[in-house]
């Protein structure tokens, strides 16, 4: 079983242009020893968006919500909507509306600009607005790959049910979409540039169930709505769980003697080698008797580290301190993106 190693979620919430109120649980630009972006790689930042309620915007088509256009450079954008519609448009050419349940999945590359609103169906009728964003950083070999956008609507991201593993019946318990990545012998919908799994998961039933993660990833749990427990502990909306770092980020370093070695290390070995680790969920009934409790919605991130270093100010992210003025020169001059 993976081991958690700290829950966050203590960060005080801020607004991202006048649309998006967030609170920032993963943030490359931090340099807190126990949590920085040796921990989380190759993920850059993580936004929650907790359900908000927002009244009709009467300028809603002249002064949508959210945030005017903008630059990005060197990684990839991916927004979750959980509630509400989120309009996009992007200078390749890219644009289009998620709505609940989509995804939005840009790659800046060598270059973009964009911006997102509240659709204007959103901001003409209101309600209530959710959503998650990442930054998702591209290796040296991709930074200057070509934009693009992946559009990826609900409909087109597998679906797999989630059995309790307490029951001799296997009951469904709840769902996991599959938005990158691999689940058993199914593959997400999103192309990737490095091995990574997004998993959105909802739970609607009380029980307990399992979930394989590659012991070569960084793995992070998000709970979006509810609580439940993970591996016995519980977590709460909004809260962040930081697994412990990969067992295989360690074994190069470890020379074993495999002309002498004992039964008590071959069990090591063995177990090191695995190809995966485990992560228990369980969603407990309320009392004996109930069986039907409110949705618990997460979101599990895991990825191979990428493993190199990083040069970042604002919205880019490049691995060189020259690479980063050069994004600089070329956004003032004209030839950002070129």
């Amino acid at each position: 079983m993976r081991a958690i190693k700290h829950i966050h979620g203590d960060k005080a919430p801020h607004w991202v242009g006048d649309g998006f109120y967030v609170k920032t649980l993963v943030n490359h630009l931090e340099d807190d020893p126990n949590f920085n972006y040796s921990h989380t790689d190759p993920f850059l930042l993580l936004d929650y968006g907790k359900p908000t309620t927002f009244a009709p915007n009467p300028n809603y088509e002249a002064q949508p919500h959210g945030v005017g256009q903008h630059p990005h450079k060197g990684f990839e954008t991916v927004t979750i909507a959980y509630s509400g519609e989120i309009s996009h448009r992007d200078s390749t050419g890219g644009n289009g509306i998620i709505f609940e349940g989509d995804v939005q999945w840009m790659t800046a590359g060598r270059g973009i600009l964009h911006e997102e609103f509240h659709s204007q169906g959103f901001g003409q009728r209101g309600g209530v607005f959710s959503m998650v964003q990442m930054w998702l950083n591209l290796p040296s070999a991709h930074k200057l790959t070509e934009p693009k956008y992946q559009s990826i609507r609900r409909t087109d991201i597998p679906i797999v049910e989630l059995l309790d593993d307490s029951e001799a019946a296997q009951t469904t318990i709840g769902k996991v979409a599959i938005i990158a990545g691999e689940w058993q012998d199914i593959t997400g919908a999103a192309d990737t540039f490095t091995p990574i799994n997004l998993w959105d998961i909802e739970l609607h039933a009380a029980g307990s169930t399992t979930l394989q993660v590659s012991n070569s990833h960084n793995v992070l749990l998000l709970v979006q709505e509810g609580e439940l427990l993970v591996n016995d502990t519980p977590i709460a909306a909004g809260q962040l769980i930081q697994f412990v770092a990969p067992i295989k980020s360690t074994i190069n370093s470890q020379a074993i003697n495999s002309q002498a070695i004992d039964s008590q290390t071959e069990q090591s070995a063995s177990f090191i080698t695995d190809a995966t680790d485990t992560i228990q969920l369980t969603y407990p009934a309320t009392s004996d008797t109930e069986k039907t409790v409110a949705p618990v919605r997460l979101l599990i991130l895991s990825g191979e580290p990428i493993g190199e270093p990083i040069a970042s100010y604002g919205p880019f992210v490049m691995n060189t301190q020259a690479e980063l003025k050069q994004t600089f020169r070329d956004y003032q001059t004209g030839n950002f993106g070129k």
